[in-house]
């Protein structure tokens, strides 16, 4: 298969790395992929398009406390996607593993992984994992860091465990889903301080800082009369 340059130096300079862990994950596939691939294919579900993501920055943005955390996350996801399937796919075009060498196609098929299309660098379901936590991690601070790393590593061991990426791709998206993360809390907090210097007299930032969707009467809290 022929490569761009970029497709072809990354193969070069990661090979071992790639080869090393791709192998590791074939060997976990052959002593427990009972349980492993069933849970890496709906860890890979629940990461598609960074939807979970993007439905809790929507309801995280209808309520004025936490509207701040919504804007970011939608905005870190959307960075991310910007940068990973706009940009570098079609800008490197690496191919996935299993389109590569033939030991990579065998372990592939030995786990039943389904086939995707598209490219593998990077990764689009570890970019928006990562960005997502991120952006909570910078919002909420040090407390969330832990929690975020965890879901990211997962994310990252579920797709290169299906040989869907190279551990080189999940890398790089980690790295950029940060860096997206990271640029949309730098903007919020610019949106939402432009916000509050005009909260007064302006009906659209009071909008923006004070309303809350209203609640079914079910959901509302009753407290003792």
């Amino acid at each position: 298969m022929e490569m761009t340059a970029a497709a072809s130096w990354l193969m070069d300079a990661f090979s071992g790395f790639d080869l090393g862990i791709l192998s590791l994950m074939h060997t976990l596939a052959e002593h427990a992929g009972v349980v492993l691939t069933p849970l890496c294919k709906l860890i890979t579900l629940l990461g598609e398009k960074g939807v979970l993501f993007f439905a809790l920055a929507l309801v995280l943005m209808c309520f004025a406390r936490t509207r701040p955390l919504g804007v970011c996350i939608f905005g870190a996801v959307c960075c991310g996607a910007l940068i990973t399937n706009i940009v570098l796919k079609d800008l490197v075009a690496r191919p996935r593993p299993f389109e590569t060498l033939s030991v990579y196609r065998e372990w592939w098929q030995a786990i039943g992984s389904p086939a995707e299309d598209g490219f593998s660098f990077p990764s689009g379901h570890v970019t928006a994992a990562a960005a997502g936590t991120s952006s909570i991690f910078f919002m909420r601070g040090k407390r969330w860091l832990l929690p975020g790393a965890c879901v990211v590593l997962l994310m990252c061991c579920a797709r290169c465990y299906l040989m869907a990426h190279f551990p080189s791709d999940v890398a790089a998206a980690t790295i950029i889903g940060v860096l997206s993360g990271w640029i949309a809390y730098q903007i919020t907090r610019a949106i939402f301080r432009f916000f509050f210097s005009r909260k007064k007299g302006d009906r659209l930032a009071w909008y923006v800082l004070n309303y809350d969707l209203p609640l079914p009467s079910f959901l509302r809290y009753k407290g003792k009369h």
